[in-house]
């Protein structure tokens, strides 16, 4: 039997305010291939041998090819959608980061999923920006892989 999660929703500032302290998720597990971290590559400009020389990358101390950690990043805003949703605002927008963490390598082939936490509501004018505390888990270590603080801005 496969679990499959619902996602929360939050559809008013008080929703995002009572889902304070509320771990959300895991996601499901969401596999990294080389075509992903090559075709992150070519989009960024990033390519470190680290993350495109396969065979170099088989002789590092990782054994192969590393993902970006900005693109374990960018898998966020996806993997947040299938956990919490939210409509009901007149606008909302990605704010930006407080911090961000690498803590461990996340090598090709990893399968990686994301927990998340509302860690806290701050109002602003006519509205408030909601902070998510998320975090990328890799199977088969207790390490997380990315941990981040979103700020997100949600307007009433």
């Amino acid at each position: 039997m496969t679990f499959q999660h619902v996602p929360r929703r939050a559809n008013s500032i008080a929703d995002f305010r009572a889902l304070v302290g509320v771990e959300l998720g895991p996601t499901v597990w969401h596999q990294i291939t080389q075509d992903q971290i090559r075709a992150f590559a070519d989009m960024t400009g990033d390519h470190q041998w680290i993350h495109v020389d396969e065979e170099r990358g088989s002789r590092s101390t990782f054994g192969s090819t590393l993902a970006h950690g900005l693109y374990v990043l960018s898998l966020g805003p996806g993997l947040m959608s299938s956990l919490l949703t939210f409509e009901g605002f007149s606008r909302s927008l990605n704010y930006g980061y407080n911090r961000v963490r690498f803590p461990s390598p996340t090598p090709v082939g990893s399968s990686i999923r994301m927990r998340a936490m509302v860690t806290s509501v701050v109002e602003i004018d006519g509205g408030a920006d909601v902070i998510t505390t998320r975090t990328f888990e890799r199977r088969g270590t207790t390490k997380p892989v990315c941990v981040v603080e979103n700020v997100g801005r949600y307007y009433e």
